[in-house]
This record gives C-alpha cells, sequence and structure tokens, in this order.
C-alpha cells in the first residue's frame, strides 16, 4: 500500500478513490470546425466593417446611378450606362454598386484565409483539424452564404431605392417584371462566389497583400490586358473571363457577345472550383 494512502488510514480518513474513467475524447467533425470558423469569422471587427463597406457601396452607388440618370445624356454626347442613358435599364442602373462590393467582399475572403497566416494562428488551426481540407471547407462555407444573403438583400435595397428616381422614365422597372428578381438575386450569388474565390486565393498565396493583388488582377485588370489581343482572339476569350462572367449572371438581358446568365454562372463557378482545387492541393502537400 503507497505509504500517502497508509498515513490517511492511520489519520481516519478513507483513501481517495482513483479516478475510473478517462478524459473524455472529442472528435473533429464537419460540423464542428464550421462551427469554430462561425465563430472566428464574427470574432473579428474586419468582418463587420467590410460586410458593412459591401453593402454601403453597392446600395449608394445604385441609388446614385437612379437618381443621376438622363436620357438626353446620349444626345448631348454622354456616356452610355448608368447615369448616362444609352442602353441601361433600371436593374443595370441599381447593380452598379456591384463593381465596387465585389472587392469588398473578395478582400474579405483573403482576410479570413491568409490572415492566419500572417499571425501564425493557422498552426494552432491545423494542429486542431488534422486532416486540413475541412478548414478549407469551412471557411468558404461560412462566407460564401454571409456574402449571398448580405448582398442579395443590398441589391434589393438599391433597386427599391433608384426606383422613385427613375418613376416616369421609360426605362422603369418594377419587382414584378420579367427577370428582375433574378437579376438581383444573381448579383448576391455572384458576390458570394466572389467571397470564396477570396478564401482560396488567400489560403493558395498565403499572403494577404498578395492575395489582394491577385484578386484585383484577375477581376478588374485582365479584362483591359486582353483588350491587347487581336480582335479575334478577344471576342471569343472575352466571355469567359471571371468578371465578364460573372457579370452574365446579374444581367437583366443577354447582351450578343456575352453569355447567358446560367453559362456565366457555371464559368464563374468554374474559376472559383479551380482555385479552390489549387488550393486544396496545396494546403494537403505543403507545411504550414
Amino acid at each position: 500500500m503507497p505509504a500517502t494512502a497508509l498515513r490517511r488510514r492511520r489519520a481516519g480518513l478513507s483513501a481517495a478513490p482513483e479516478p475510473t474513467t478517462s478524459p473524455a475524447r472529442y472528435k473533429v467533425t464537419g460540423v464542428r470546425v464550421l462551427r469554430s470558423e462561425w465563430g472566428k469569422f464574427w470574432s473579428l471587427r474586419s468582418s463587420w466593417i467590410t460586410l458593412g463597406v459591401a453593402a454601403f457601396l453597392l446600395v449608394l452607388f445604385g441609388a446614385i446611378a437612379s437618381y443621376t440618370y438622363g436620357p438626353d445624356a446620349v444626345a448631348t454626347g454622354g456616356p452610355p450606362g448608368p447615369g448616362g442613358g444609352g442602353d441601361s435599364d433600371a436593374v443595370s442602373l441599381a447593380l452598379t454598386g456591384v463593381s465596387f462590393a465585389q472587392l469588398a467582399v473578395g478582400v474579405l475572403g483573403v482576410l479570413l484565409s491568409a490572415g492566419e497566416y500572417g499571425t501564425g494562428m493557422i498552426r494552432s488551426t491545423l494542429a486542431a483539424v488534422p486532416r486540413r481540407l475541412p478548414v478549407l471547407w469551412a471557411k468558404a462555407a461560412v462566407i460564401g452564404p454571409v456574402a449571398l444573403v448580405l448582398a442579395t438583400l443590398g441589391a434589393l435595397a438599391a433597386f427599391q431605392l433608384g426606383t422613385p428616381g427613375l418613376d416616369g422614365e421609360r426605362i422603369a422597372l418594377s419587382l414584378g417584371d420579367d427577370g428582375v428578381l433574378r437579376s438581383l438575386a444573381g448579383a448576391g450569388v455572384y458576390l458570394g462566389l466572389v467571397a470564396v474565390f477570396g478564401v482560396a486565393l488567400g489560403m493558395l498565396l498565403r499572403n494577404s497583400a498578395g492575395a489582394i493583388a491577385a484578386l484585383v488582377g484577375v477581376l478588374l485588370i485582365l479584362p483591359g490586358l486582353a483588350s491587347l489581343l487581336p480582335d479575334s482572339w478577344y471576342d471569343t476569350l472575352s466571355p469567359y473571363f471571371p468578371s465578364n462572367a460573372g457579370s452574365a449572371v446579374y444581367a437583366l438581358h443577354e447582351a450578343s457577345d456575352a453569355l447567358s446568365p446560367g453559362a456565366g454562372l457555371a464559368v464563374f463557378a468554374g474559376w472559383v472550383a479551380l482555385a479552390l482545387a489549387g488550393t486544396a492541393v496545396r494546403l494537403v502537400r505543403t507545411d504550414a
């Protein structure tokens, strides 16, 4: 008998019972990883700020474009499109802010993933989730739906706020008109995929500045550089660039040189899936 137990017995005390059960072991599951990423996402101040900026830009520029629309601008040499007559419609005016909001939600996706590499927290994350890939899927599953819902509500708000500004205009539309709700929802889907694209780039490049530069280059600079190609090449390739395919998703009317909404969604989703696949390969094969 151990000396400690003997002394306790002599002192009239019973020996402390030895533990009969081992500590509980918790299994890593997809739901628990998702819950963890959800908590991390909403605990970051940058999440709230960037989401607010994205919604603000979407609503602000959409409302401004609707209230500054002038059908006489084309006759006076003004530019076509939002704020300037031309082939604009009420939906395209309301969604003027999409080009600005896409940068905000894309940067948010980058910060959600690459930010952990900058702080070193990714080592703790991958130590808790040794299989690694659930971390990538959970980050995408958190930010994608959040950005989709926020962007859809922002697009609806921009359209509704801009409707009075187009009262009596030939291009005025209501939510009940053909294709309007589909276009507004398409803007939400596009921005949700942009956020997931940002997550993929952030974990692929593992550097916030580099991933943001890549995001801007792919969405904004690549179409401009492609215009340097021969016309026959540009006309063939242009509809398949990420931003051009994405804009087809929320276009009210299909342009002659653009993809249909369904084809545009498939192409842009393919770009996002390609980025996720590359990120998954690097995440599994290389150290953090």
